[in-house]
């Protein structure tokens, strides 16, 4: 259950008026500039949204999974960059080190995680691999009482911005599945480190990723998150669960943002001597995204509850990522259909967003990833 129903409302309410007074009006020039302005990373910082699910013992907000949900929403109405920038922090960035490091992994980086003084990335994709996490290339052999890392990461979040990253590498090479692989924190500085150029994505400008190269890397043996080798792909798919919880609910959040443009746009716009909101084949549109969107938001709420509660929700999770992700892509598209010609040009913000949730289908596990997770959970439940 919720811990505080006032309070949070009273979060919400500020989050929903930064969202509209501070980033909406920014949108444009982040797009334009590829680049947050200082000012409003320093506003995030100040309201706490780098820490929002890191516990309150280790200086952060410390949010259930509902309540997590709930700010993704809001965060939602805005462009992903954004959020993406407090993203890794609360989510991939962080959450191996919350759920299984040790206290004094806790102790060093949590804190700084919280206050925005350290980004952290999550390196698990490599260029031959990205849906197979279990198939991981990178190595790290073990020289004394230390790991040599080799490898490269590929479409890493944040990783031009990180001062730590959360590494998936191999440390026993005779295991070829996921019990071979371990998971590492390690400071962005440390020799033997270099990222490769930003990408040059079709949307998110303002979102920063690239590839994260390891050679010869040398790393403490303490460095191995939770200090078992062999955990790591267990610890990653904890921190995908709550991941795909977070983008499924921010979906539903950029879709009540697609649809309230549409709307909007609709109203105001005359074709045959009425708004073109009163034509039927537009009220089609406007309903359908309308009864998706909250289908999604429904979903979105019942696992992360469940979650709450301590219930396995892995078939869950796959379930909203899979829905909520389609959904703001039809909404999408039914959007730009609405505005017509309008909705082809970057005057409006349909068309960036149009472009932005593209990728919401392809991270966090593709929607093929999410069917095939679905389907396997369903069979062996019966078995």
């Amino acid at each position: 259950m919720i811990r505080d129903t006032e309070m949070l409302n009273q979060f919400l309410d500020t989050i929903s008026k930064f969202v509209r007074e501070r980033l909406v009006p920014a949108e444009n020039e982040v797009a334009e500039n590829d680049a947050i302005p200082e000012d409003i990373v320093q506003e995030m910082k100040d309201m706490g949204l780098f820490g929002m699910t890191i516990p309150e013992e280790y200086g952060g907000l410390g949010l259930t999974m509902e309540e997590e949900v709930l700010v993704a929403i809001e965060l939602g109405r805005t462009s992903p960059a954004f959020r993406s920038l407090i993203g890794t922090n609360n989510g991939i960035g962080s959450a191996a080190i919350v759920f299984d490091g040790t206290e004094t992994q806790k102790q060093t980086y949590l804190p700084k995680y919280a206050s925005g003084e350290l980004i952290g990335s999550f390196c698990l994709t490599e260029p031959d691999v990205g849906s197979d996490a279990a198939a991981v290339k990178t190595t790290a052999v073990k020289k004394g009482d230390e790991y040599i890392i080799n490898g490269t990461k590929r479409y890493i979040t944040n990783a031009p911005r990180a001062g730590t990253f959360t590494v998936m590498a191999r440390t026993d090479p005779s295991i070829k599945g996921a019990k071979g692989i371990s998971a590492f924190i390690i400071d962005a500085s440390t020799p033997g480190i270099s990222l490769g150029p930003k990408d040059k994505k079709m949307g998110q400008q303002g979102s920063y990723t690239c590839d994260v190269i390891f050679e010869d890397c040398h790393v403490p043996a303490d460095s191995i998150i939770g200090g078992v080798a062999g955990k790591g792909f267990i610890t990653s798919m904890k921190v995908l669960d709550r991941g795909r919880l977070h983008i499924s609910a921010l979906s539903v959040g950029i879709a009540e943002r697609l649809i309230n443009d549409a709307l909007r746009y609709a109203v105001d716009r005359t074709q045959f001597g009425k708004p073109i909101a009163e034509h039927q084949m537009i009220q089609v549109m406007l309903a359908d995204s309308k009864a998706e969107a909250y289908a999604a938001k429904c979903m979105v709420l019942d696992a992360a509850r469940q979650k709450d509660l301590g219930n396995k929700i892995t078939t869950e999770a796959s379930c909203c990522k899979l829905f909520a992700t389609e959904m703001v892509g039809r909404v999408a598209d039914k959007a730009v259909q609405i505005h017509g010609g309008a909705g082809y040009i970057s005057e409006y913000a349909v068309e960036r967003l149009y472009r932005d949730v593209r990728l919401f289908r392809l991270y966090e596990g593709t929607t093929q990833i999410q069917q095939m997770i679905i389907a396997r959970n369903m069979i062996k439940d019966i078995q």
